[in-house]
């Protein structure tokens, strides 16, 4: 048997017919055992080699494409674990804050570590000097370098200071943006560096130091990675105002020594504040979720704190929460913004607090801050999960696969059933945006709300032609134009801006027949693009609601669908029995709307021509001669004529 990279042989390679039945399994040892990219190429390599006919080529191919996927996947997986473990373990140092330099230091080698620099290092701002210091190093060699001061607005870090802004450059020396000096580049160069990420550290709206991930080649950092070392960042300035916060509370009890029960309420405070940050430590460390950590302060604060969504908190007291970054009084209650990078997520809300000893609000701020983490790890679950459904709802709509069973299987695992009635919605938003970036973020903001509401009603959504398509279940005696009236009115206060909506008609049996699916999805489609030509932006319809213009929308539904809401119950009085309303009404209306006139066509005697009228408007209404409805129920008599017999 003759060796081949990778480890794999000529025998196991042939040991892979027939074609399509074993193709994967060397690609499946190579995911075993954790080979590197370069090596699934060997299969195939193999394969040309010994000749093997094109088909057995084409299948290695295709296995060796979906291997890497998978690979990719896999990587991308452990990544992030690691990533959110990483800023777990951190938090939880936090809780049991001792000594401020330690943890420091296992920020800057975490950032390290999952960066995967050659240097990492904290420096923190000189209030009385006016410029910032190294704090902390990790892997630095260069003594001149561990001693540098930066101005404010000098060097990389000095213009992260100055402006609360991350920065990044792929190699240092090339890069004009910053101010040169010849003491920091000296320092620089004496520390090799080329590659530099630095990111604030923010108490509030207070830089306090800057933290910095740098390697010794030129680099681009990735989106994430800037991402990562602002959340580490976060951490660190939550450790420091933490240690200020301890610091302050020695003093005061110093200072208040001979007041013995000012002393025992300040104990009893911080003894409050350390419980809560043990048992903040012990809920991330199991799991724990949002309400947990809201039942946790109120058991510690002697009170009710609650979690509210970014849409029911206290608007004016959410934005001064942020901006501040702490907790703001509204009345009797305090309210911390629970907020990651610049985004809101929602707020914890103490109520009935009117005075609030400031350890207790430190201790509802600390408790905001570990809700955002427990928020972003749900969303990366939550965001795994979307992608799932759009994936679903798109083989459905692009009809790949017709395989009921499957289709079935995929749908239950996402607890959707696809053998109830659904409404297909098409949904899109109808703000300008300023540019192109406003325009795709806002964009993904009604993909996720949409993704967020179909979970919550066991549906799909997907991201489709510029807007979203949304499959949900008809419940409870709903009706699609229903449906698409909250909807709209849902995803508009999820997304803050109007959001309108088209449905399609109910359809069945989507499991059997996907195409259904796409066929709805045009429907809802030409409802939407009426609605927005009607000027009823943000509103929500069913084709059904725009009467026999609903026909020119529905493009292939039965007339007789339309004929029975609009005329329905005349002519079921006619069956059971045995008038003429339907006749009269022809004759009236072909008559001018003239009783007189429809009297001597239906030769009959005028009052018989008012009875018979006074009857149809107790079977459709008071309003069935105003011009709009009079103009459908007419529409709808022509086309009962067309499609059936006569009565009477």
């Amino acid at each position: 048997m003759v060796g081949h990279p990778g480890g794999m042989s000529r025998d196991h390679v042939q040991s892979a017919a027939p074609p399509g039945t074993h193709d994967e399994a060397p690609f499946l040892e190579l995911l075993a055992r954790g080979a590197s990219a370069d090596a699934y190429e060997q299969p195939v390599l193999l394969a040309r080699a010994e000749g093997l006919p094109p088909e057995r080529i084409d299948a290695l191919e295709q296995a060796k494409r979906l291997a890497l996927r998978v690979r990719a996947e896999m990587e991308g997986r452990r990544r992030r674990e690691a990533e959110l473990s990483a800023l777990f373990e951190t938090a939880h140092d936090l809780a049991g804050l001792r000594d401020l330099d330690a943890v420091l230091s296992a920020i800057v080698q975490r950032a390290r570590s999952l960066l995967s620099t050659d240097v990492a290092y904290l420096t923190l701002h000189d209030e009385a000097a006016g410029d910032t210091y190294m704090r902390v190093t990790e892997g630095s060699v260069a003594a001149r370098f561990q001693q540098l001061r930066l101005g404010m607005g000098e060097g990389l870090g000095g213009l992260v200071a100055q402006t609360a802004r991350p920065y990044v450059t792929p190699d240092y020396f090339q890069d004009g943006r910053f101010q040169h000096t010849r003491t920091i580049d000296s320092g620089v160069r004496d520390e090799g560096l080329v590659a530099i990420l630095g990111v604030p550290l923010m108490i509030g709206p207070q830089v306090i130091g800057v933290l910095f991930a740098a390697d010794r080649r030129a680099r681009v950092f990735e989106r994430e990675e800037i991402a990562l070392l602002g959340s580490f960042a976060a951490l660190a300035a939550a450790a420091i105002d933490t240690a200020n916060l301890l610091t302050e509370t020695r003093s005061a009890l110093d200072r208040l020594a001979s007041a013995n029960e000012i002393i025992r309420d300040r104990s009893a405070v911080i003894e409050r504040a350390s419980d809560v940050h043990d048992r903040l430590a012990e809920l991330v460390l199991r799991g724990g979720g949002v309400q947990d950590v809201a039942a946790a302060v109120s058991q510690v604060l002697d009170g009710t704190v609650e979690f509210a969504e970014a849409d029911a908190a206290p608007a004016a007291a959410l934005e001064a929460s942020r901006a501040e970054g702490h907790a703001v009084r509204r009345g009797d209650d305090w309210v911390a913004a629970v907020a990651a990078g610049g985004e809101l997520l929602g707020a914890l809300v103490l109520r009935g607090h009117p005075r609030l000893d400031p350890v207790d609000q430190r201790t509802l701020e600390r408790a905001a801050m570990v809700t955002s983490l427990l928020l972003l790890a749900r969303r990366s679950a939550v965001d795994a999960e979307q992608r799932v459904r759009g994936e679903l709802l798109d083989d459905l709509l692009d009809a790949r696969d017709r395989d009921p069973r499957v289709l079935r299987e995929r749908a239950s695992r996402l607890r959707a059933d696809l053998d109830a009635t659904h409404v297909v919605l098409a949904a899109r938003l109808d703000g300008a945006a300023a540019d192109a970036d406003q325009e795709a973020a806002a964009r993904r903001r009604l993909a996720s709300a949409a993704s967020h509401l179909a979970a919550t009603r066991h549906g799909l959504a997907a991201a489709r032609d510029g807007g979203t398509v949304l499959l949900l279940p008809l419940e409870g005696g709903a009706t699609a134009t229903r449906l698409a009236r909250r909807t709209a009115r849902q995803l508009g206060t999820a997304v803050h801006e109007a959001v309108t909506v088209g449905a399609s008609a109910p359809v069945e049996n989507l499991a059997a027949r996907p195409d259904r699916v796409a066929a709805a999805y045009t429907e809802a489609q030409r409802c939407l693009e009426a609605l927005r030509l009607l000027g009823r932006a943000g509103d929500g319809a069913a084709a059904e609601d725009f009467g026999f213009l609903g026909l020119l929308l529905a493009g292939d539904r039965d007339i007789a669908g339309y004929v029975e809401r609009t005329i329905g119950q005349v002519v079921a009085y006619d069956d059971r029995r045995g008038t003429d309303l339907v006749r009269t009404l022809d004759a009236y209306f072909e008559s001018g709307m003239s009783p007189a006139r429809t009297k001597d066509r239906l030769h009959v005697h005028v009052n018989t021509v008012a009875q018979r009228l006074e009857r149809v408007s107790r079977l459709l209404g008071d309003d069935w001669q105003c011009p709009a409805r009079a103009l459908e129920i007419q529409l709808a008599l022509r086309l009962h004529r067309l499609s059936s017999a006569p009565h009477g």
